[in-house]
């Protein structure tokens, strides 16, 4: 049977409800309201100060290059999704993704992909004519591989990277036990992960429930990288 979906304008506004219990639960898990994020190096080339002769940069370079950066684009070839990436803030607790369906949210005050803690969570809109990004989202399976595709710097200093993960786990969960489990689902404190989210079970009126996949980054021996 089809899976029935609501208008775009109805799942937008469960899922912003559905992320501001997320985003409570996380601030909650780090002692009350977070703190005020450290300013981003800059995406635009700065002066490099001097280094003193006889320092070894070379650690210092390669911690850079491995630095996460801004994700741009989610790619899932099981589900044959290509969506661009924004970033986007709750600054009333409450996290709404782009109004566009084949765009995705990423929460910019938790994890960036490829972070070595956190869980950086991509959010998205699922649409009942179908076009939403993350409408087969549930259909994912254990072994999937997800790609986040990200940048740092801009013109001739821009660096590329691409984060590969492999689905871990694909979880459907009723609104009100996800709210019960967000602050453990979305933990900022366990080792980097990527956590997509969006609505599911559409009974005609409401949502009923959320999909949660779960994924793990690849390590460089191609194995996955588990705390």
């Amino acid at each position: 049977m089809p899976r029935r979906r609501a208008p775009l304008a109805w799942a937008g506004g469960v899922l912003a409800l559905l992320v501001a219990a997320v985003v409570t639960a996380v601030l909650l898990t780090r002692g009350g309201d977070a703190p005020a994020p450290a300013a981003p190096a800059p995406d635009s080339p700065s002066s490099t100060p001097s280094v003193p002769p006889g320092v070894d940069t070379t650690q210092d370079a390669t911690y850079a290059a491995r630095r996460p950066g801004s994700p741009d684009r989610l790619v899932v070839p099981a589900l044959d999704v290509d969506a661009p990436i924004r970033p986007i803030t709750a600054p009333d607790r409450t996290l709404v993704p782009p109004a566009d369906p084949q765009v995705l949210g990423w929460w910019a005050d938790g994890a960036r992909p490829g972070a070595e803690t956190g869980s950086a969570l991509v959010v998205g809109h699922t649409v009942h004519t179908g076009g939403g990004a993350l409408d087969d989202l549930e259909t994912l399976r254990a072994g999937d591989e997800v790609q986040v595709h990200s940048h740092r710097g801009a013109g001739d200093e821009r660096r590329d990277r691409t984060e590969t993960y492999v689905v871990e786990d694909v979880e459907v969960y009723r609104k009100g036990a996800l709210a019960r489990q967000a602050a453990e689902l979305f933990s900022q404190e366990v080792d980097g992960r990527l956590v997509l989210l969006t609505c599911e079970d559409w009974d005609g009126t409401r949502y009923l429930s959320n999909v949660v996949v779960t994924a793990l980054p690849v390590a460089d021996d191609g194995g996955t990288a588990r705390g």
